[in-house]
């Protein structure tokens, strides 16, 4: 069963929880206690065998022939290669590849599987009803979710992302998708502008009954829905079985992991994992230059009305993380008082945590960040010593783990989580690996090609040709007209 962060929503069976997405009333589900699974029994399984018994105790209303088939997306030939999360040993730490789905970003590690999950839950609770799938994008989430979700039946998703916030690769990868049920909208802000209207538009009554009328519910694909968190708690059990496989790690022994993160919820799913019984010590969060995790972690003060700064790491751009929430749900004991009393909209978005519960945090977590100086330099350097080409989230959770080595001397395995393909990123990984003057004279397109000869890397099929596909036309409207714009399209 399934409950509020805040305490304002209880006994909710998994359907209901994914169909939802979020708590209406304010809040994110969580599961009421944490299942446990010794990865040893996963030993000699496929990944898509690792899912089922991943994913299976927190989907208990799922049979277990249906939930078969929702995870064969891993082995049917959506994912590139044999292994979708491969881990790669580079030096003395392993990079695990989250990348290699049809939008080459870790997104789709959960987001190929969501859209089944959302349609048997919606079978399971005989609503018959078509879903309004709203999604605020920093990056990759919008193109993960719209090749999820596209030509869907019963189904319609709009993604909004910050205008001139996002790759070139990645806008394009959001206006060439297919499908007639798909809609992008360009933002005039940042993602937090995006992220927090959509999450006001979930608890507006007056739309959701205009909507309704339509027979349209709401429900999202963002890591607020547990239907994108639970299928991430997988590739962490799959990597220490490949840690033990490869002889990393010994059976038993603990790996650390280290996590780039914006919205916390890859983190998270780490977090869950090792609650779970997986033998992780050590997470590592990394931020860039919108350090608000890396602060909080040092002095127990969120603040999140700060500078917002644009990045080579635009995923991770992200001031308001919404998994955080529930991470304090569980640092705090799980008192719903004090997360009630820290996300209460008076703060704005600030708040300071009690002392025990920090003291929990910083137990649980080392974090940090890197800046744009370090990301190139660690995307340079890696080259040259590894012949390893990190893009530049993945470099600045292997920069925030050198620090952490250099302050602890911790030789404990450390899987790195590289949540893109460098490709999607090319210019500026170009810009790190032959300087600014040479990267400055070519567009996004041609550095895709020149990276590609430079490394001998092959560029994902996904990204390939992106600039002669045809595009979709993109709607450009200010945050405050998120809610007219919905209006219009679907009432």
């Amino acid at each position: 069963m399934y409950e509020s962060t805040r305490g304002n929503l209880s006994g909710q069976s998994a359907s209901q929880a994914i169909t939802l997405g979020m708590v209406p009333s304010g809040g994110l589900f969580v599961p009421s206690t944490f299942p446990a699974l010794n990865w040893q029994d996963l030993q000699g399984l496929t990944y898509r065998d690792v899912a089922q018994h991943v994913m299976s105790p927190y989907l208990p209303e799922f049979s277990q022939d249906v939930l078969s088939d929702i995870v064969n997306v891993y082995a049917d030939g959506t994912f590139d290669g044999l292994n979708p999360a491969p881990l790669i040993s580079v030096g003395n730490f392993g990079v695990l590849e989250l990348w290699h789905g049809p939008t080459a970003a870790f997104k789709d590690m959960a987001l190929q599987v969501l859209p089944e999950l959302l349609k048997v839950s919606l079978d399971c609770l005989a609503l018959d009803t078509d879903v309004l799938i709203l999604v605020a994008t920093s990056g990759d989430t919008g193109k993960a979710a719209l090749e999820g979700f596209k030509n869907r039946e019963g189904t319609h998703i709009v993604v909004f992302y910050p205008e001139g916030g996002v790759s070139a690769v990645q806008e394009r990868q959001m206006t060439t998708t297919e499908g007639m049920n798909t809609h992008i909208i360009a933002v005039k802000g940042n993602f937090d502008q995006c992220q927090a209207a959509v999450k006001r538009i979930f608890a507006m009554d007056t739309l959701k009954a205009q909507l309704q009328e339509k027979h349209l519910i709401f429900s999202s694909a963002n890591s607020i829905n547990l239907g994108r968190l639970i299928p991430q708690i997988v590739y962490y059990y799959w990597a220490y079985l490949q840690a033990v496989e490869q002889g990393k790690v010994s059976p038993g022994s603990n790996m650390n992991v280290a996590v780039p993160t914006g919205n916390f919820g890859n983190l998270l799913a780490a977090y869950y994992a090792k609650r779970m019984g997986l033998p992780i010590d050590q997470i590592i969060c990394a931020s860039n230059k919108n350090n608000v995790l890396a602060d909080f972690f040092a002095t127990g003060v969120y603040q999140s009305r700060r500078a917002f700064f644009k990045t080579s790491s635009p995923s991770m751009d992200i001031l308001v993380s919404s998994n955080f929430e529930r991470f304090l749900y569980e640092m705090s004991e799980r008192d719903v008082q004090k997360i009630r009393t820290w996300y209460d909209s008076s703060n704005q978005g600030t708040f300071t945590v009690d002392p025990v519960t920090l003291k929990l945090c910083q137990e649980t977590v080392f974090a940090g960040w890197a800046n744009e100086e370090e990301t190139q330099e660690t995307i340079s350097r890696s080259y040259k010593a590894y012949q390893y080409v990190f893009d530049p989230h993945t470099a600045v959770a292997m920069t925030v783990y050198e620090n952490y080595l250099a302050a602890t001397n911790d030789q404990t395995f450390t899987v790195i989580a590289s949540t893109a393909s460098p490709f999607k990123f090319s210019s500026d990984v170009l810009k790190a690996l032959e300087g600014e003057e040479q990267a400055s004279l070519r567009d996004e397109w041609v550095a895709l090609e020149d990276l590609s000869k430079l490394t001998g890397w092959k560029i994902p099929l996904g990204l390939q040709g992106l600039d002669e596909k045809p595009a979709k036309t993109v709607e450009v409207c200010v945050p405050e007209g998120i809610t007219g714009v919905l209006q219009r399209m679907f009432t």
